[in-house]
């Protein structure tokens, strides 16, 4: 079972290098390769909750060599969580593509680039090494980089490169603090890094956790390193902002400061404290934000901003509460953002807009995208009986517990400001006049609509079945990040 932990990077490894002499045989290959890639990847991943107990940590050594010469990929109840989740999102953005990137040149391309950023959300999840979780990090986001650019005009050309820039800044900021760590503990191997870190150091151990800190921050796209994301949203293929949102930003952000801070540097009072402010602020900023906003897909993009500060406020409370609300919705976020945005982008490909005051009157012309925007909206806003209710409740009571009333009370006022702007959304989309120029407006095509009903029933199965997503899938992932509060 080891010997199936490479084939996640090595297969889409595969994939997005064949894709390109495949379209000089056939145009229609590439897609289904990547459909085939990302399918396999799927059951894959379902299998090992099979054949595999969650609690149980499986270890494989690449080339049969140990650690710290050689490179383990490491798999345990949150990594097997999070290769689940990146799997079930790139299967289902892929068949999505098969329709929406009709409209662009150079597929064959877009295809091999979405294999490309799944090898680096996967070698990130999965290995065991500071410095190729770096070199993982680098390939998702260089592939991200060309990805938001596809459209190749000026609006996407210019996000792009707005978020290559940031993107560097961040990378360099995590790279001085790997060099860092390496002075320190003359190891790269994280397990090895958790049992060498000195306890003290005193402002060396400041300075590291301050670069990690604001460079996954700004992969996370956290207030205030955010400005990178509403741009890059707005400017890529729906698809794209989709994989995005759902998936990288946690994976690239998120996952790397539960990772690194709680299973090798450690945490602290301190430490704990500044993610939980740092989610608060992100919370209202962001929400407040989308509030204003007419670009649908601009809302949604601060919208991910607010929702990721829910996420690290949960994973700052150091709880078990509080931890598992925020790994719940970190999943959660996985299904109810995705579906906004695809949803977004069956609105643009039928309207020809993104903008809110030029719709109206489409839930009777659209009425499956108003059905499973209804449930996004639903979810995203924490009402029951969605997915979303069950992470934020979660999220809130352990504010509560912790003695963090203040906490509690930014949480609920985020997910009032969250109901508000999807009301705005659905008022003026579904519900206002229908404009003369939208009179010949049609439903998607069915295979778009296919994969949004999916996560539009995820999101309520996932709501209504939590207890067993949660002895499941969840409480493993929780008892794996709990080992860093451990006295």
């Amino acid at each position: 079972m080891n010997h199936w932990l490479p084939l996640f990077i090595a297969v889409p490894l595969a994939g997005a290098i064949l894709s390109l002499p495949l379209s000089r045989i056939n145009r229609k290959l590439p897609p289904w390769l990547a459909l085939g890639v990302s399918f396999y990847l799927l059951l894959t991943s379902l299998l090992l909750y099979f054949i595999k107990s969650p609690e149980a940590i499986s270890v494989y050594r690449i080339g049969g060599w140990a650690a710290p010469l050689g490179i383990n990929l490491v798999l345990d109840g949150l990594s097997q969580l999070l290769l689940l989740v990146v799997s079930l999102i790139a299967c289902l953005v892929t068949i999505y593509s098969m329709v929406y990137m009709e409209r662009y040149t150079g597929k064959e391309k877009y295809f091999s680039l979405c294999q490309l950023m799944l090898v680096g959300m996967n070698g990130v999840v999965l290995t065991g090494d500071l410095f190729n979780l770096f070199v993982f990090l680098e390939i998702a986001a260089l592939s991200t980089y060309s990805l938001v650019a596809f459209g190749t005009e000026a609006e996407e050309l210019e996000a792009a490169f707005r978020y290559l820039i940031i993107g560097s800044v961040a990378s360099l900021f995590i790279l001085f603090g790997i060099g860092l760590v390496f002075s320190v503990t003359g190891t790269l191997n994280l397990a090895e890094i958790a049992s060498a870190f000195p306890k003290g150091l005193g402002n060396l151990r400041t300075l590291i956790t301050v670069l990690f800190l604001v460079g996954f921050g700004m992969k996370a796209a956290l207030v205030p390193f955010h400005a990178w994301l509403p741009d890059a949203h707005t400017a890529a293929p729906a698809p794209v902002s989709a994989t995005l949102s759902g998936v990288l930003i946690k994976i690239l952000g998120i996952y790397c400061l539960i990772r690194i801070f709680y299973n090798v540097l450690g945490v602290n009072p301190q430490l704990l404290y500044v993610f939980s402010l740092l989610g608060l602020i992100s919370i209202l900023v962001g929400g407040g934000l989308a509030l204003f906003q007419w670009d649908f897909k601009r809302l949604l993009a601060y919208s991910s901003i607010s929702q990721v500060g829910y996420i690290l406020l949960g994973i700052g409370l150091g709880t078990p509460l509080g931890i598992g609300g925020g790994i719940f919705h970190l999943l959660n976020h996985a299904l109810f953002k995705p579906l906004m945005f695809l949803n977004a982008g069956a609105i643009e490909t039928s309207t020809g807009t993104r903008e809110l005051k030029a719709m109206g009157g489409l839930a009777k012309k659209m009425p499956v995208t108003f059905i499973t925007s209804l449930f996004g909206s639903l979810s995203i806003s924490g009402l029951p009986p969605f997915n979303g209710f069950w992470s934020k409740l979660f999220i809130i009571v352990a504010c509560v517990q912790a003695g963090r009333f203040w906490a509690a009370l930014i949480a609920v006022l985020g997910s009032v400001l969250t109901l508000a702007y999807f009301l705005k959304f659905l008022r003026y989309a579904f519900f206002e006049k229908l404009p003369p120029a939208l009179e010949k407006v049609q439903e998607a095509p069915g295979i778009m609509l296919g994969v949004t009903v999916t996560l539009a029933m995820l999101c309520l199965l996932v709501g209504v079945f939590f207890p067993y997503v949660a002895a499941g899938i969840l409480n493993p992932a929780v008892l794996v990040v709990l080992e860093g509060v451990k006295p």
